[in-house]
């Protein structure tokens, strides 16, 4: 007799169970793993991505039906090899206990802050760079002396196969555990009592995956995109702007949570940034479809999606301008030429959601307070980028508005600096990884009060209104009074 859904999802659950068991089983005999320890493992994770590196980055071709081997090393390789290695040099420092300051009332007391390890850390990988958003959290849940169990993306299932067995090669089952499957196993994945999951992919995704932790109190760091802005000063030259938007642009074909998803441009200088970014484009891509530097779009689903937003576009009075299209169909396959959309409107889908794909609309604006507005009426984004020589300027719009990270003169590079804290906020995301922060958001920080053999307290101490205590009070507040 075939097996029915809720039996087969019944099945499902309990295996991802039993992977949690065991892990959580093997963490429990060993909750403190020492420096040396972490450093093993950040070693081994080190060794395995270089062992397997051409085979990772033939799956994700394969599972992108044409994805650049340079793009899958600069964006996913080396920026995991990075991160480990920052990890790696700075671990035994992060361990260190903190020592902090001792009210009055604790005199002589020891005050520190330890750095535990949390325990089991789930981790949801989205498709569009599974490699890197897989492996980069396991490096920080590793270095803060976690285990962890990965879901990787359906729709990078060769990749997916390929972590796994590269992960089975490496580590044992009880450190890491890699599970592929379609979305009915991501939901009983996020299901888990994980002590803590992450979460990368879009926000109405992200709501789900968060009201499911919240059943089981696990706290979760999500990392949801949204519309990053781009900004150009009309000071700055716009050939220099549109030269390094197109590098951010066309990488992955813009399918990166942090691309640039609309340029607020001086409206003096719309066409000529619309030209400049045309020419930059062309001159990267001479051609798209034959062309092996050109990513795909990694589903039909997905280019179905994004042909629908240039016709809602266009049907509401867009003028729609397909950089360098030349000769080329494009009816089947999945790539699609890089897409400037002018005369936007906001009842348009391309400024109403997330478009994660060569689609670029263009807006003008007259003066930066303008341009700060428009950013401030929306979601707060993953990014902001700004481009101005003036650093006063420049400091105005880090200080007016909200994004999870910003670049100034240059687009989308901050997600591979290790030594700061990566994440949104708000609607697009909560919570940070990347090199310290990620040491941090997978410890827990505990407080520890030490106290000698001498206790201030008991000499102020029941019955209340003693001498000393009396002499405490009136220090105490003619101390607090000075700062009026």
């Amino acid at each position: 007799m075939p097996k029915d859904g809720n039996m087969i999802q019944n099945e499902t659950a309990l295996a991802l169970k039993s992977h949690l068991t065991r892990i959580r089983n093997a963490f429990k005999a060993n909750p403190a793993p020492t420096a040396n320890e972490r450093i093993d493992r950040l070693k081994r994770l080190h060794n395995a991505i270089l062992d397997y590196k051409d085979r990772l980055i033939a799956a994700v071709d394969q599972d992108f039906n044409g994805r650049a081997e340079a793009e899958t090393l600069i964006a996913e390789i080396l920026p995991i090899l990075e991160g480990i290695h920052y990890n790696q040099k700075n671990l035994r420092s992060w361990m260190r206990q903190s020592k902090r300051s001792a009210p009055l009332m604790l005199f002589g007391s020891d005050i520190k802050v330890h750095y535990q390890p949390l325990g089991v850390v789930g981790i949801v990988v989205p498709w569009n760079f599974p490699i890197f958003l897989g492996i980069s959290p396991l490096a920080g849940a590793f270095a803060a002396g976690n285990r962890a169990m990965i879901k990787g993306s359906e729709f990078a299932p060769r990749t997916g196969e390929v972590i796994q067995a590269m992960l089975a090669e490496y580590f044992s089952e009880d450190e890491v555990v890699f599970v592929n499957g379609d979305v009915d196993v991501a939901t009983e994945f996020t299901k888990l009592p994980f002590d803590h999951l992450v979460f990368t992919g879009s926000t109405q995704v992200g709501k789900i995956v968060m009201k499911a932790a919240a059943e089981n109190l696990t706290p979760v760091t999500l990392e949801l995109g949204g519309k990053s802005p781009a900004i150009i000063h009309d000071s700055f030259p716009i050939e220099e702007a549109a030269n390094r938007i197109a590098f951010g642009k066309g990488l992955n074909a813009g399918q990166v949570c942090v691309s640039p998803d609309y340029i607020l441009v001086p409206r003096a200088k719309l066409d000529a940034f619309a030209s400049a970014f045309a020419k930059e484009i062309s001159s990267s891509y001479p051609t798209y479809v034959m062309n092996s530097d050109y990513t795909s779009i990694i589903t039909e689903r997905q280019r179905d999606r994004l042909l629908d937003n240039i016709r809602d576009a266009k049907d509401k009075g867009a003028e729609i301008v397909e950089i360098n299209k030349g000769q080329e169909t494009f009816d089947t396959g999945r790539k699609l030429p890089m897409t400037l959309i002018k005369n936007v409107t906001e009842d348009m889908r391309v400024m109403q959601e997330e478009i994660f794909g060569p689609l670029l609309p263009l807006i003008p604006y007259d003066t930066l307070d303008e341009a700060i507005a428009f950013v401030n009426d929306r979601d707060r984004p993953l990014a902001l980028y700004y481009f101005d020589w003036d650093k006063a300027r420049a400091e105005k719009v880090i200080r007016e508005t909200h994004s999870g990270g910003v670049c100034i003169n240059e687009v989308m590079t901050h997600t591979m600096v290790d030594d700061m804290p990566f994440g949104g906020v708000g609607p697009s995301g909560m919570g940070h990884y990347h090199g310290h922060e990620g040491f941090l958001n997978f410890s827990k920080a505990k407080g520890i009060v030490r106290k000698g053999k001498f206790n201030a307290t008991s000499m102020i101490a029941a019955p209340w209104g003693n001498r000393m205590y009396d002499l405490y009070m009136k220090f105490q507040f003619k101390r607090f009074r000075k700062h009026k």
